[in-house]
């Protein structure tokens, strides 16, 4: 694989090349134009291979047919991000969005022809040569433009000759982070610092130390650089000011490094409040309108379910009550959205006396308070069947974390002092089903390790929420229950 690295050059005259790279958007425009002729080409090809099955005088209607394809074709793919810049330089990013942008341009015509009531006039044969072997061609015509980008990427063409003026801890942060990521288009020319006291050093992170603010502003006339970075404290107000005024009145791009502490949330999306910009450090997990789709999956599935189950229902109370006395269903504190307390509903599955409501001790291989039919309603997680109506509450929802007590242990300790961040599962409401138990972690969490796989599941769950997450959540909980394990 070619080096895709930023580049540092020497600080010789013929080490810094006087003329500035092509931009990388210069690259991306044409393998837009590209991809909208390919699509064209194809289908007009297909036209002329296919011309003696298509009727004479069609050729007007099928050419309307490949323009509204490629327009379509460029529109979705410029929304789906076929030209995004992670999907310039991974074959299997572009070849994904590409074939996505693809099959979704033929629903689209699809519905098109339906809706015009015109699908009859176009000949399937010829549709669907040109999907199978436009599409072949697109993702070919993708591969040989993404090799051509990293190879120029490679040689440096598309990169920005940037210097960083500050050499202090700040500067250096920002030259390794530079030089950590394959993707950027950067070469780093040098260090520039009017601190000449012994306080920076003469080369850092393989990056020269090249002079004071004078030789900056006068390799910039010279027109060997393309943009500065001020990597100096942001405390120092006084002395950003006075370097970013010299600057200003230079041709180059002026940006601003991230203070020392911004660094470890370099991945966090900055957006403007106002005119200022600030950090999003986390953002609350399905809000908005996530939230009210998944409030109203919960509210009607769960009707749907009760709906069909109740005959069920039924004969598990009568079950539950003829077996042992005692109340039908068993209430227990739980925790729930924000850390707040809620009564869980469950069917009863242990005898009466043994309940218990604080400091509880989770049920275990062959535990002798379980009762007979309690024993095969845990078996078959039945015996959670009544948290529906915790949905219907809205105390929890069909998938997410399973709530747990506040008293409940792990080796011994507190689920909160085993994991720092346990509350963080508290994000969301709890579920009756949710991905840590389809995944294998059900059951008693007898050991510290047990605990911290459950979490690492449910944390991967509040952050990667979709609808479509939830329904294969629930299908796989159906072949969870007929296929029990680690339930007792």
């Amino acid at each position: 694989m070619n080096d895709l690295r930023p580049q540092q050059l020497a600080p010789s005259d013929d080490g810094i090349r006087t003329k500035p790279g092509i931009p990388l958007d210069v690259a991306i425009l044409a393998i837009r134009v590209l991809e909208f002729v390919t699509v064209g080409v194809t289908g007009l090809a297909a036209i002329v291979i296919l011309a003696d099955t298509l009727g004479a005088g069609n050729d007007g209607l099928y050419g309307r047919v490949v323009l509204i394809a490629a327009i379509a074709y460029g529109v979705l793919a410029e929304s789906l991000g076929c030209y995004d810049i992670d999907a310039q330089f991974s074959l299997r990013q572009a070849w994904r969005r590409v074939a996505g942008t693809w099959m979704t341009v033929a629903l689209f015509m699809v519905t098109l022809g339906f809706l015009l009531k015109a699908s009859d006039e176009v000949s399937r044969s010829w549709a669907l040569s040109w999907f199978l072997g436009g599409g072949a061609i697109l993702l070919l015509v993708r591969a040989s433009s993404t090799f051509w980008v990293r190879h120029l990427k490679a040689r440096g063409t598309f990169n920005e000759r940037v210097a960083i003026f500050g050499a202090g801890a700040q500067g250096q942060r920002f030259a390794q982070y530079v030089q950590s990521h394959d993707r950027l288009t950067i070469t780093l020319v040098g260090f520039f610092d009017d601190r000449q006291d012994g306080r920076v050093p003469g080369n850092a992170s393989d990056v020269p130390m090249l002079g004071n603010l004078s030789t900056l502003i006068g390799m910039i006339r010279e027109g060997r650089l393309d943009q500065v970075v001020v990597a100096l404290p942001w405390s120092a107000e006084k002395r950003l000011q006075e370097i970013v005024s010299r600057l200003a009145l230079t041709p180059v791009k002026i940006r601003l490094a991230p203070d020392l502490a911004s660094f470890a949330f370099a991945q966090r999306p900055v957006v403007l409040l106002g005119e200022v910009p600030v950090m999003t450090l986390f953002e609350r997990p399905i809000s908005g309108f996530d939230a009210a789709v998944k409030a109203a999956e919960d509210q009607i599935l769960t009707i749907i379910i009760i709906a069909v189950i109740w005959p069920l229902l039924l004969l598990i109370a009568i079950a539950v009550r003829l077996d042992s006395p005692g109340p039908v269903l068993f209430r227990q504190p739980r925790e729930g959205f924000n850390n707040r307390s809620f009564q869980c509903f469950k069917f009863r599955t242990m005898y009466h006396e043994h309940g218990q409501l604080d400091d509880i001790r989770q049920a275990s291989r062959d535990d002798d308070r379980i009762t007979r039919i309690g024993r095969i309603l845990r078996r078959l997680s039945l015996d959670e069947l009544p948290q529906l109506f915790n949905v219907l509450t809205g105390d929890m929802s069909l998938v997410g974390p399973r709530p747990h007590a506040t008293s409940t242990r792990a080796g011994g300790r507190l689920f909160s002092e085993v994991v720092i961040s346990y509350a963080a599962r508290h994000k969301v409401k709890p579920g009756i089903t949710g991905w840590a138990q389809v995944c294998g972690w059900r059951g008693e969490t007898d050991t510290e390790e047990k605990l911290v796989k459950r979490l690492e599941h449910d944390l991967y769950y509040i952050e990667n929420w979709s609808l479509w997450l939830d329904i294969y959540i629930l299908m796989r909980t159906v072949g969870a229950v007929l296929l029990p394990r680690n339930a007792f």
